[in-house]
């Protein structure tokens, strides 16, 4: 066969497989893909070289334990509420428009990952991180947390002893304590004034708030209510509740909490710490 017959078969006979040929293919639809999803079916793979010493490595590792902690009980309740499980990979995203509740979540983690400036809708900005790592995804996931869970979380298995720290991260999340001094609509006194301090969860989902409102009673007299708006629920604690709930959410100023909600129960209870206590449990 000469040099140009030669060219000519080569011409007529289709290419090969090449690089990215399953693009796009699936199991369903390709006896090649399924053959090769078949082979590594049931198999567990071990990394060979540490990603610590992967030159392309930029991450970093988690080294807060799997386990239910003080610390872990607040990320999990950070997570709960700022945070987003990616289904497609095992990565968790946390944003925040407070760069320090950021750090905290990064720092907790035992994590140097960088942290992110991201545009929001409302022309300013957040703070984001993502995380890589699918121990701490699974752990998640084994606790409550689900991708896509804004409208579907329902409790989360926290054992009684953890409850308050991952209350703290749902307040810190999707939550707001507000105080505030008005004058009394009254014509007889003009130096009539009053004080509201209320404590209050937002969440898409009713169930979540329901679980919590459960928790919470268990655990403390007491009695709060759940109302909703045009685009969420919440569930709300007056003045009462609130001076019953803080001091067991911020027990101490080493507590992990965002410092700036941590401030308004501080300036409230220097105000009025004579006449505040911390009750007991029960």
């Amino acid at each position: 066969m000469d040099t140009a017959t030669a060219r000519c078969c080569d011409l007529a006979m289709p290419p090969g497989p090449g690089k990215g040929w399953a693009k796009g293919l699936s199991a369903a639809g390709d006896s090649r893909v399924a053959r090769g999803a078949a082979a590594h079916r049931g198999l567990h793979y071990e990394r060979r070289t540490p990603l610590t010493e992967c030159k392309w490595f930029r991450g970093g590792l988690t080294t807060l334990p799997l386990c239910w902690s003080d610390a872990m009980a607040y990320v999990v309740g950070l997570t709960a509420t700022d945070g987003c499980l990616i289904s497609s990979r095992p990565r968790i995203d946390f944003k925040s428009a407070d760069r320090q509740l950021v750090e905290t979540y990064v720092s907790l983690l035992g994590r140097n990952d960088r942290i992110a400036a991201a545009p929001t809708r409302a022309g300013g900005f957040a703070f984001v991180v993502q995380i890589t790592d699918r121990s701490l995804y699974d752990w998640f996931r084994a606790v409550g947390l689900s991708p896509r869970k804004s409208l579907t979380i329902g409790g989360i298995d926290v054992p009684d002893e953890f409850l308050f720290p991952l209350v703290r991260g749902l307040l810190d999340g999707d939550g707001s304590i507000v105080n505030g001094v008005w004058r009394a609509d009254t014509t007889r006194r003009s130096d009539y004034y009053w004080e509201t301090l209320k404590t209050k969860f937002v969440s898409g989902s009713r169930k979540h708030l329901e679980w919590l409102l459960d928790r919470l009673r268990a655990a403390l007299p007491l009695r709060g209510w759940i109302t909703r708006n045009t685009r969420a629920w919440a569930l709300c604690f007056g003045k009462r509740d609130s001076v019953r709930l803080l001091p067991h959410l911020y027990p101490d100023r080493d507590a992990p909490c965002l410092i700036r909600k941590r401030a308004i129960w501080e300036n409230y209870q220097a105000r009025h710490g004579g006449h505040l206590g911390s009750p007991p449990l029960g």
